[in-house]
């Protein structure tokens, strides 16, 4: 159940990060959540789930030196990493914490972001109260989520496709359906939802799409699940060694104001 097209040994959490943010795809759907952000000159924005740190550079860059960039992540090697990259950004200051309970008075913040974070928290409804908490009256919130029942890889076998889909919903991310949700848990924590910005990314190259999806992985994965059988799992791998690939999933920007 391998192939020099796949990766079996995943990178660490940080280099995966990294890796995801200067793809074609990161660049890109990190640019529109950057732009819809709309941050000016002295703005205190939060990145929440801020992980190695990756954005916090640009955002520090847009709020200029009379503003400030809180970053927040609960891992403890996430945080280090940021402090060690930042250590120069003079209006930064990254703090270990939980997203669910925020070191941050209330209605202080312009500005906050979550990027591919509420998939994974244990209570995003609670995580988005917490949120609205911090923001001023006014104050923006721009959120992205894939939603990964959206996820479509192409094969001869449909049934294999449902397989793998289902095992990635069902058993591999918390929140897979957050995506189609961000919009109506937003409005329930008191925000307005202006705006919704559907981005799908399509993989026309397997090993492209394996280094954000993990293909080989996840299967063997889905094999201990249950969800595919060994002979079922080879023969989804084979065919999409050999082409033509295809895959794609939709991710939502979502703008959210207080």
């Amino acid at each position: 159940m391998t192939s020099s097209a796949f990766e079996t040994d995943g990178p660490d959490p940080v280099s995966y990060l990294d890796r995801l943010a200067t793809s074609d795809l990161g660049r890109s759907y990190k640019r529109r959540m950057l732009d819809e952000l709309d941050l000016r000159a002295g703005h205190r924005v939060l990145d929440l789930g801020c992980g190695p740190g990756t954005d916090l550079e640009a955002l520090a860059q847009a709020v200029t030196p009379t503003g400030a960039v809180v970053g927040v992540d609960h891992d403890r090697k996430m945080v280090d990493t940021a402090r060690a990259r930042t250590a120069g950004e003079a209006v930064v200051d990254v703090r270990h914490a939980d997203i669910h309970s925020l070191p941050v008075p209330d209605h202080t913040a312009d500005r906050a972001r979550t990027d591919r974070v509420l998939q994974h928290v244990a209570d995003p409804l609670a995580a988005l109260g917490e949120i609205r908490r911090v923001l001023r009256p006014g104050g923006r919130l721009v959120m992205g989520e894939p939603d990964w029942e959206t996820l479509a890889v192409d094969h001869p076998d449909s049934d294999l496709t449902r397989a793998y889909t289902r095992h990635v919903a069902e058993r591999v991310v918390r929140n897979s359906g957050i995506g189609r949700q961000l919009a109506r848990l937003a409005t329930e924590s008191g925000f307005m939802v202006p705006t919704v910005v559907p981005v799908t990314p399509v993989f026309r190259d397997v090993q492209v799409a394996d280094k954000i999806l993990g293909l080989e992985r996840t299967t063997r994965r889905a094999v201990e699940a249950g969800y595919f059988s060994d002979q079922a799992a080879e023969a989804w791998l084979t065919h999409l060694t050999r082409g033509p690939f295809f895959a794609a999933v939709t991710f939502y920007i979502v703008v959210a104001e207080a």
